[in-house]
């Protein structure tokens, strides 16, 4: 899959590219099943028309430009939904840089300045609630309309339920924030997971006995905070399972937000390494304790809480794995 970008003055260098072909368009914050719906229907449409697939999104979003104080957490940062998006079958992404211009810009010159002039679309699909153009005046309706004018097809992917509700990525926040991760990975398709390079802490847990890979959250906001049991790996084949903390630490009187993973059976060095967290089940909350002794007992116990809860994981999945042979 290839990547390009859009900057914010609406002429991105997309160099000899004959078009995005079919489009899905959409911010897909977390790619979950719903988002999966939309890129599937348009790398079908591609193949019939035998154009190529495209999809693309916004960076950042645009609630992020508008209100980024009150914005929603990120399900995913943008590298990892390329890398979802790789996953699918599409063959180009377009990032397209939310500032001023685009901000500004009428649903019919969004259509006849991006998606004819610059990405020369074929066909355009997206959600039913996709909304487009400045104040989001533009509609399916008015994009259907625009499609018949100008030669484009349009397909509205309806809403994809689960148990009866809408998925969406606020939904998924949602589930997140109560610690319910195995119904927010029912609507993702996958485990809820974090993804970005170890930076330095103040090496505090080195001293307690408990080295942590640490993690700067972006923009300051995520969609879930506690302990939690993790897997941490990278895509070279390291693997750990670990415990990780999301929050602020409230008991070193800190107000910067990090994900800190200590890892099982682990003494390397791995600051500056892209990983993956995969987050499997919530601990507790993290809380303020009225001392380091009483914090280091609690992490203690932690640590044991996980040994236990992965040993009877790995045991159940070795069995149902026998089983199948066996069958």
């Amino acid at each position: 899959m290839r990547v390009f970008d859009l900057d914010d003055s609406v002429a991105g260098d997309l160099g000899h590219s004959p078009g995005a072909g079919a489009v899905a368009i959409g911010n897909f914050d977390g790619v979950h099943l719903g988002h999966r719906q939309v890129i599937g229907e348009v790398v079908e449409r591609a193949k019939k028309l035998g154009v190529i697939s495209s999809v693309m999104t916004f960076e950042p979003y645009p609630r992020e430009y508008f209100n980024p104080t009150n914005a929603p957490a990120r399900l995913t940062t943008c590298r990892q939904k390329m890398a979802l998006f790789a996953q699918t079958g599409i063959n180009r992404a377009y990032c397209a840089r939310f500032g001023k211009r685009l901000a500004t810009t009428t649903a019919e010159d969004f259509v006849n300045n991006i998606l004819l002039t610059q990405l020369n679309v074929t066909h355009v699909t997206v959600g039913a609630d996709f909304r487009f153009g400045r104040a989001r005046q533009g509609d399916v309706g008015l994009l259907a309309d625009m499609g018949a004018r100008h030669g484009f097809g349009v397909s509205v992917v309806a809403d994809v339920e689960n148990d009866g509700n809408r998925i969406s990525s606020s939904r998924i926040r949602a589930l997140l924030a109560e610690g319910r991760l195995e119904d927010a990975s029912k609507l993702l398709g996958r485990p809820f997971a974090y993804s970005g390079r170890v930076i330095h802490g103040d090496k505090r847990g080195r001293t307690w006995g408990f080295p942590t890979a640490n993690f700067a959250v972006r923009r300051d906001s995520f969609p879930l905070s506690g302990v939690f049991v993790v897997e941490v790996s990278d895509t070279n084949g390291f693997h750990r399972y670990g415990v990780a903390n999301v929050g602020r630490r409230p008991t070193i009187n800190s107000t910067r937000l990090l994900i800190e993973a200590f890892l099982f059976d682990f003494s390397g060095d791995l600051y500056g390494q892209r990983l993956q967290v995969t987050f499997l089940e919530r601990i507790r909350e993290e809380r303020r304790f009225e001392s380091f002794d009483a914090l280091k007992q609690q992490i203690g116990e932690d640590i044991e809480f996980a040994h236990r809860q992965i040993d009877a994981d790995i045991m159940s999945d070795s069995k149902i794995k026998a089983q199948r042979k066996e069958g």
